[in-house]
């Protein structure tokens, strides 16, 4: 995972310049950000701005941030909705998340080749974006436990197909040189929507109800909607002079050499466990000392929404660092604090600052792990193969989250926490070593 990235210098407008020949809209063909000229001025980044976050960057970028504030509303109420107002049970809840993380790396491996057509890729993004607000407000007009169910299989299938359209588009509009920075943006608004979300959660309920706080949920996906909208525009820009309509499919990447880099990515995906997971491990620590299991479940919840806000810093922070040196370092570096973190999850700690510590380490890992894992495809795949390699790493990551949790669950039930943290933490590891072992392009 390290090596210079492919030399496709440019920003999302200006004429095409000197260079590489090839359709206007692929990789190579567009100018250095520094060679817009004058007619372009008024898309260009004001003065005061890193010059690497233009318009569609920074749309992208706020559209993951509403985004995950809206459906992280409707994740935090979910459980208490299903239930308590529909009477649900847990293994019913089990049954329906663990369908709905399914269908989401489903659809966004197959997602992946309908992203490699540049026109395709842009109505993916906006209807994505959109039918997963609709559909996770929609929840709260559920008047049975499969409907709920489905609408929330249906907010995560939408939420899937647009990923790859969402970092394939990404790549259209950031300059190569500045990719790591450009993924580290977009993960930094996702993981600072996981924290606004369960914290607007906790106000619409103690307000106006578990059941509308899903209709308010609807107001960020919307915003959401439109901020993508504004990054589709301008990345149309950079694409409406494409002639080639490639289907390349999962069949065209063999030649690419993305297979030996997702080895690592696999391992790691491999060990990384759902964060309920560490909320339940943090929950059971602090349930002690006379301090009550509300107590305790607050103040986990509450360490969890600093998980996510040191992952947003360091992904922004990472992102220079990818660009500066490779996302091969970054990577291996995400995976170390991710192993440093599950010893201390392992250790029976009943200290809440220390928890914190362990919490903050596995959001700087992910921060770091995932900037990286999108920059390796943005930087390693042609243009129009990337929806293809993001459809890939997508499928990857859901497919190992799930297995993951699966198998450290059922370790943590029947064995011991130490077990199934243990197991997670030797898939780190093997990230590390293998990270070492693949270099690109």
């Amino acid at each position: 995972m390290s090596g210079t990235p492919p030399g496709r210098p440019g920003s999302e407008t200006g004429p095409a310049q000197a260079g590489p020949a090839g359709p206007a809209g692929t990789a190579g063909d567009r100018p250095p950000a520094a060679a817009v000229d004058s007619a372009d001025s008024a898309d260009a980044p004001a003065a005061h701005y890193p010059v690497w976050v233009s318009p569609g960057v920074a749309s992208v970028g706020a559209a993951s941030l509403f985004s995950d504030s809206g459906h992280e509303i409707a994740t935090a109420v979910f459980p208490g909705f299903l239930t308590g107002v529909l009477h649900g049970t847990a293994g019913t809840l089990g049954i329906i998340e663990g369908l709905s993380d399914a269908l989401l790396g489903v659809a966004k491996l197959f997602g992946g080749p309908l992203a490699d057509e540049p026109a395709r890729r842009v109505r993916l993004a906006r209807g994505g974006y959109l039918l997963t607000a609709v559909f996770t407000a929609a929840i709260g007009l559920a008047a049975a436990v499969w409907q709920a169910g489905v609408l929330r299989a249906a907010a995560w299938v939408a939420r899937g197909i647009r990923g790859p359209a969402r970092d394939t588009m990404l790549a259209d509009l950031a300059p190569a040189d500045a990719y790591g920075r450009s993924y580290g943006l977009e993960r930094a608004g996702d993981n600072l929507g996981a924290v606004v979300g369960p914290l607007l959660a906790a106000v619409l309920v103690a307000t106006v109800g578990t059941r509308r706080a899903f209709y308010v949920a609807l107001v960020p996906g919307l915003f959401a909607a439109a901020s993508i909208s504004v990054a589709a525009a301008r990345a149309s820009k950079s694409v409406t002079a494409a002639r080639e309509r490639v289907r390349a499919g999962f069949g065209a990447l063999r030649g690419t050499g993305l297979a030996r880099p997702l080895v690592p990515v696999a391992a790691f995906e491999l060990g990384n466990v759902a964060t309920t997971l560490l909320i339940l491990r943090a929950t059971s620590l602090l349930h002690t000392g006379g301090r009550s299991l509300t107590a305790a479940t607050t103040l986990a919840i509450v360490i969890y929404a600093g998980h996510n806000a040191v992952g947003a810093v360091v992904a922004l922070l990472g992102g220079r660092w990818i660009d500066a040196a490779s996302p091969r370092q970054a990577f291996a570096a995400g995976a170390a604090l991710y192993l440093a973190a599950y010893a201390g999850f392992a250790s029976p700690v009943h200290s809440w600052p220390l928890l914190a510590v362990f919490f903050c380490l596995a959001g700087a890992g992910i921060g770091l792990a995932e900037t990286a894992e999108s920059t390796l495809v943005a930087q390693l795949l042609p243009g129009a193969l990337r929806g293809s390699g993001f459809g890939v790493l997508g499928g990857l990551q859901s497919a190992g989250d799930f297995l993951s949790s699966a198998v450290v669950g059922v370790l943590y039930t029947t064995v011991s926490a130490a077990a199934g943290f243990g197991y997670a933490a030797t898939w780190m590891a093997v990230a590390v070593l293998a990270s070492r072992l693949v270099r690109t392009r």
